[in-house]
């Protein structure tokens, strides 16, 4: 046995529910193969019950009290030992399966979501990612743990043939042909069970979506009157998974009716046909008891393969579902191979000409914060540029773009002498750190939440945070450093938020550090001493920061004014505003969007 969660979860093929099915096989093969030895042995142990029961039977008849009588009770008795053992250490072998492909198939869904980015919100609902987790995988380990009963119930199947057909053909016969019919009518209710069930999935899955949904804009829903009205769809489709859940549970209700009324027909009419086989002579009262108990024991086999195929339908619906996660790719591929460029190497991005100079301080300004963002998303490869010629939306919008230069080029990224694409995503994740405007915290100790990379001690910590002024933080949070963040960190206000997201990124130590709008949200009194506090904290190292505040610019390096996605001016802010005196177009726009900010910024503070 191995332990859980594995290092790595693996690659599965997502070709067909067939291949990954078996790539999961595989992956858990030594503990399945025991798991089906052991259920052989126990179902060959259970089978040959009847046979020894019959033997004694008639050898009690024959000779009475005799040591032949005491030897087959001592068999039968180490043949329930036996069963006892297997029955108890195969159980502990199917659950072992059931929590391997269960909790592999969790892991490898919480692996592929974490690397793809913002591309699985994009592709897929919330509460559809939520509901792999939480359901499929789990039924998807049910097929796994049924694996031993079903091959041990097939074995034994074959072996009590051989044994009915050497007693009496024609009742060994009966026994053998009238189970696959019985097996055959269940097998009947299969499809439509799998059908309402893809139905009841798809509905549950849409209902988590709308939960989350709900749950997650709550504030916003009370502030324009709207509790009610998403209250009312969320009781529209608790219903609708009501229904489908009623449907799946007809079906099943029936299929387990008929797994009990059926073979207790069956077994009814073997008890008859074979009471008058003893009566006429053909066989012997000890052959009666065997064909009764095989009759009898053999209804395990079809109970066992029954639930496998129940078990199996799930399996399929599930896989389905989660193969459909794992097919969404990431926005920015991995195929990187070319060694990272050596310390200090600027950064550059070629599509609006905006350069990072190793360790610079550099402000970016816009009218449209969103265009500044962009380029800070592009130099951190949180998202590849598309090409123009790839953009555009017929063959004559391509041919223009052709012609009017706009070739990939224009859109790469430079690091050093590297091509940003060119460097293996890990070291650009390791090396180029991203804080964008609006920060997502988690749930947990806050220690984790702040050190992300594991490598802070407690003077870290405390030294990150009074950086980005979040020392109230501490007061807000019950037990401090040692207390927990609540979800989205609800506990905390806006600006909370914001400051304890710049802590978690200052403690990154990130050679090249990017933050967009990183004191939106404080006032300006608190914005004065981050701004500060970030020029001390950074000193040295390369730092990029989307802001039209001029308590921010006023303590950068460099500003870099944008417009229309290119740069625009550039240098001190002192010195572009001095630049707008004189008349200058760049730094007179710039000087606009500054006194914009200045403005909204008072009306704030008032």
């Amino acid at each position: 046995m191995r332990p859980l969660p594995e290092a790595d979860p693996g690659r599965p093929p997502l070709t067909s529910v067939a291949a990954f099915m078996w790539w999961q096989t595989k992956r858990q093969w030594g503990v399945l193969v025991g798991a089906v030895v052991v259920g052989i042995v126990g179902a060959v142990c259970q089978a040959a019950v009847p046979f020894v029961l019959g033997r004694a039977i008639d050898g009690g008849l024959e000779h009475g009290l005799s040591p032949a009588l005491l030897r087959w009770c001592l068999i039968l008795a180490g043949i329930g030992a036996v069963s006892v053992f297997t029955g108890a250490f195969g159980h502990r072998l199917d659950v072992v399966n059931w929590l391997r492909a269960s909790l592999n198939t969790s892991q490898l869904i919480g692996h592929h979501v974490a690397g793809t980015g913002s591309a699985i919100t994009r592709e897929l609902p919330t509460g559809e990612v939520v509901a792999t987790v939480a359901s499929d995988a789990l039924r998807l380990g049910e097929i796994y743990a049924q694996a031993a009963r079903l091959l041990g119930g097939i074995v034994t199947y074959v072996l009590v043939a051989f044994v009915l057909l050497q007693s009496s053909v024609s009742l060994g016969v009966a026994v053998l042909v009238g189970l696959p019919v019985v097996a055959g009518v269940l097998a009947l209710l299969v499809r439509p069970l799998q059908r309402r069930q893809a139905i009841q999935r798809e509905a549950a899955g849409r209902l988590t979506t709308l939960g989350a949904d709900t749950v997650s804009g709550l504030r916003i829903l009370r502030g324009i009157g709207g509790e009610e009205v998403f209250a009312g769809r969320y009781r529209e489709q608790s219903q609708k998974v009501r229904a489908a859940g009623t449907a799946v549970a007809q079906t099943q209700s029936t299929l387990d009716a008929l797994q009990t009324l059926l073979p207790g027909l069956f077994l009814a009419g073997v008890v008859w046909y074979g009471a008058h086989l003893a009566l006429a002579g053909e066989i012997t009262p000890g052959q009666l008891v065997t064909f009764y108990g095989y009759a009898a024991y053999l209804t395990q086999p079809l109970r066992a393969a029954t639930q496998a195929v129940q078990s199996g339908t799930r399996a399929v619906v599930a896989s389905r579902k989660i193969i459909k996660v794992l097919q969404v790719t990431h926005d920015v591929p991995d195929t990187g191979t070319a060694a990272a460029p050596p310390a200090g190497s600027e950064l550059v991005d070629a599509d609006s000409g905006l350069v990072a100079h190793p360790g610079q301080l550099l402000a970016v300004v816009s009218a449209d914060p969103d265009a500044s963002a962009e380029i800070l998303a592009r130099m951190a490869r949180q998202h590849d540029r598309v090409p123009a010629a790839d953009q555009a939306e017929t063959a004559d919008q391509a041919d223009q773009a052709d012609r009017a230069g706009r070739a990939e080029t224009a859109g790469e990224v430079r690091w050093g002498e590297r091509l940003l694409t060119d460097v293996p995503l890990a070291q650009v994740r390791e090396r180029i750190v991203l804080s964008e405007a609006t920060p997502a915290l988690f749930t947990g100790p806050l220690t984790e939440e702040l050190d992300t990379r594991e490598r802070a001690d407690r003077a870290d910590l405390e030294s990150a945070l009074a950086t980005s002024d979040a020392g109230d933080v501490l007061d807000s949070i019950p037990e401090g450093l040692d207390g927990t963040m609540t979800e989205k960190g609800r506990s905390l206000s806006g600006g909370q938020r914001q400051r304890v997201s710049l802590a978690r990124a200052l403690l990154t130590e990130a050679e090249i550090l990017l933050l967009v709008e990183p004191t939106s949200a404080v006032d300006a009194h608190t914005e004065a001493r981050i701004a500060a506090n970030l020029t001390r904290a950074r000193a040295g190292r390369t730092t990029v920061v989307v802001s039209a505040s001029p308590l921010v610019l006023d303590q950068v390096d460099e500003v870099a004014f944008v417009a229309d996605g290119r740069v625009e001016v550039r240098g001190g802010h002192r010195d572009l505003l001095e630049l707008a005196e004189a008349g200058h177009p760049g730094a007179l726009a710039y000087r606009n969007v500054v006194s914009r900010a200045t403005a909204e910024q008072e009306e704030v503070a008032r």
